[in-house]
This record gives C-alpha cells, structure tokens and sequence, in this order.
C-alpha cells in the first residue's frame, strides 16, 4: 500500500505540475497576444495618421494648383476672345502658343529626373501620346472656334459638362462601376444626366439678359476690345455645340491620359510630347486652312503677341499640373473645379470683354453645378465604401496569429 501510494502521490504531483506549466503557458500567451494587439493598435494608428497627414498635404497642394490652373484657363481664353477681336487667327494661335510652350518645357523631362532615369518609353506609350496629342489639336480647334460663336463665359458653363462625360466613358472603358441598388452609383447616375440636361438649357435658351455691362474695363485706358453686339441665336448655338464636343473629346483625352500617367509616370514628359504634336498637327491645318491669308502668321498687334506668349506658358504649365493630379487622384477629380469657371468668367468678362450675362447661362449652369456635384458626392461615398471594407478587411486579417509558432520560435532564441 505504502508503494502504491507514493506512485499516485507522484503522478498527482506530476500533473499539477503540468497543468502549472500549461497555465502559465496560457497567461504568457493572454499577455503577449494583448500587449501585441496594444501595440499593433497603436503603431497602425500612428502610421495612418502620418499617411493620412502626407495625403492631406499632397490634396492640399494638388487642390491650390488645379484652382489656379481653372482660374488662369478663363483669363487665357478671356484673352483670347479680345485677341481674336483683331483679327487673329485661331489656327495660328494654336501653332504659336503650343510651340513656345514646347520650348519652355524641352529641358523639363531631364532636370526633373536628374536623380534617376526616365521610365522605359514603349511603343503603344508612344502611340497613345501622339493620339493624345492629335485630340488635343482637334478638341482646342473646336473650343476657340466656340468661344469666337459664343463668348467665354458659355465656355466655362460648358466645360462643367467635363465630369459627366469622363463618368460615362470610365463607365465604358471599365474605370468605373455602377450598381443602382447603392445610393452612391445612384447618384452618379442622376448627376450626370443633369448636368447634360443643364449643358443643353445653356447651348439651346439664351434667355433675357439679367446683367448687362455697358463698358468693358474701367480700369484700362483702352479696353482690349470693343464692345461687342449680343450673339445671334444661330451663332450662339452653334457655339455651345461646339463647346460640348470639346470637352467630350477632353473627357475621352482624360481616360487615355490616366492609362499613359500609369504606364509612363513623367509628367513633363507628357507635357512636352503633348504640345509638339499639338502644333505640329495645327501647323498642317494652318497652312491648309491659312493657303490664301499669309497675313494670318503675322502678329499685328501687341494684344495678339500677349495673347500666345501668356498662353504658351500657362497651357504647357497647366497640362502638368493636370497630369499630376490625374496621376494621384485619377481623371474625375480634374472636373471638380470646373463650376469655379463660371464664376471667374462673369467677373472677367464683365470687366474686360464687356460681356453681358444672361438667363439661360444662369439656369444652365446652375443645373451642370447641382448635377456635377451630385457625381462627386457619389464618387466620394462610394471611394469611402471601399477604404472602409479594404480597413476591415486589413484588420480580420491581422488578428489570425499563430500564437504557439511565435510562443516555439520565441523559446527556440
């Protein structure tokens, strides 16, 4: 009996002894996978603030350049509209003012890679730059050849009409996706069809006039140009349809400027490629067009030479800016700062072009505003939703660890 007990007064001992072990096994495991979770909590939330304060320093620079881009486009064609009154033509100007701005860009692509080499330049890359390049020249013919029919302020009412044609193409090309059941593609929906609804009242109801300037600028000694006669209705049409072609041949160009920013991501070296080809396909239709006015390639005037050396570097300065905000923040977001248009082209060409603001301008554009803000709360909504689901999706992956493989590997050092 005395043996018999010893033998089970041993084994008792040995297992309190195990579940010893096994029980601070578990409590060094509770507090390695607390202290873990603790300070995996901490350094995510500290590394999501400091990204989070990166890209909000990035929006911020990107948001301060694309307004200053929209504001000097309405001063550029503002200008434009006075330097027309010349004489000057369109075909040429384009010429002219993409050439310097091929000049003031040619050593840009290598002093921004200075440190390192410019990417691989392949042969469907180069394509879609001379692609790029010929829409350009076709959709800037068409645009100054609207504002010429129109005025500017039409111009930059029908430029908000940008973001709903990009939609409906990054719907085609497959950027962008649509489910009507959520609230968001709802939204996109519905916002693009008013902003076409609005670009129409604009182009096709000229209306009453509502503010009428009876001199252009009192501020110079001479305005730029003398006060112009109210359109008639036929050419204020057909400028608003040339207009809307434009910026629907500058959505499809924001498409295939995203997929060339992510192949070759050089955004002066885009610039540059994109203001040779444009003169160089306006220089061929100049001297088609321009055959019996050779007078058409002189500068008679110091308005005219403003005009292209002020458009020159702002274009080629702007596209940049353009593609490093489509580059970062893709093509839709080039189109928020369109309605701020609106309102710099009343203001300019009120006080330089004598221009008078009308009903239908008015009504348009108030309705392309509501319907491209509309897009873009769909949009915003809609990019929350996925960081959202990618957060928590990164957050069930990160609490499977294997606790007794670390517990082994932590015993084994």
């Amino acid at each position: 009996m005395t043996r018999t007990t010893r033998r089970i007064r041993s084994k008792l001992a040995l297992i309190v002894h195990h579940q010893y072990k096994i029980i601070t096994l578990v409590k060094h495991l509770t507090n390695r996978v607390s202290d873990s979770d603790r300070s995996s909590k901490y350094q995510k939330e500290e590394n999501h603030t400091k990204m989070a304060g990166r890209f909000c320093q990035r929006d911020g620079w990107i948001m301060t350049a694309m307004v200053a881009v929209v504001v000097s486009d309405v001063g550029m064609n503002t200008l434009f509209k006075a330097a027309s009154s010349k004489g000057m033509s369109s075909y040429v100007f384009l010429v002219y003012s993409y050439g310097i701005g091929a000049l003031l860009l040619l050593p840009s692509p290598f002093l921004a890679h200075r440190s390192r080499s410019l990417p691989p330049l392949k042969f469907s890359v180069l394509c879609k730059m001379g692609l790029l390049g010929l829409l350009g020249c076709v959709y800037l013919m068409l645009g100054y050849t609207g504002i010429k029919y129109s005025s500017p302020t039409l111009a930059s009412a029908m430029s908000n009409l940008t973001p709903a044609f990009t939609f409906i193409f990054a719907l085609l090309f497959g950027m962008e996706k649509v489910s009507i059941k959520k609230n968001s593609s709802f939204a996109k929906v519905v916002g693009t069809l008013v902003s076409i609804v609005g670009a129409l009242v604009v182009t096709l109801y000229h209306g009453p006039i509502i503010f009428a300037a009876s001199q252009p600028s009192v501020y110079l000694p001479q305005p730029l140009s003398p006060p112009p006669s109210p359109p008639s209705n036929s050419n204020w049409v057909t400028g608003g349809c040339l207009l809307a072609l434009e910026y629907t041949l500058i959505a499809i160009s924001y498409i295939i400027q995203t997929h060339i920013m992510r192949e070759y991501p050089s955004e002066f070296a885009l610039a540059l490629s994109h203001n040779i080809c444009v003169s160089v396909s306006c220089a061929s239709v100049s001297l088609f067009v321009e055959k019996n006015n050779p007078s058409a390639w002189i500068m008679r005037s110091s308005i005219m030479l403003i005009c292209i050396v002020a458009t020159g570097m702002v274009n080629s300065t702007g596209y940049v800016v353009e593609s490093w905000t489509v580059r970062h923040k893709g093509p839709l977001f080039l189109a928020m700062f369109r309605p701020l248009a609106i309102l710099t082209a009343v203001v300019l060409g009120a006080i330089f072009l004598g221009d008078s603001l009308y009903l239908g301008s008015v009504i348009g554009g108030t309705l392309i505003s509501i319907g491209f803000y509309t897009v873009m709360w769909g949009k915003a909504k809609e990019e929350k939703s996925d960081i959202d689901t990618h957060h928590a999706a990164s957050s069930s992956h990160s609490k499977r660890v294997p606790l007794l493989m670390n517990y082994a590997a932590e015993k084994q050092v």
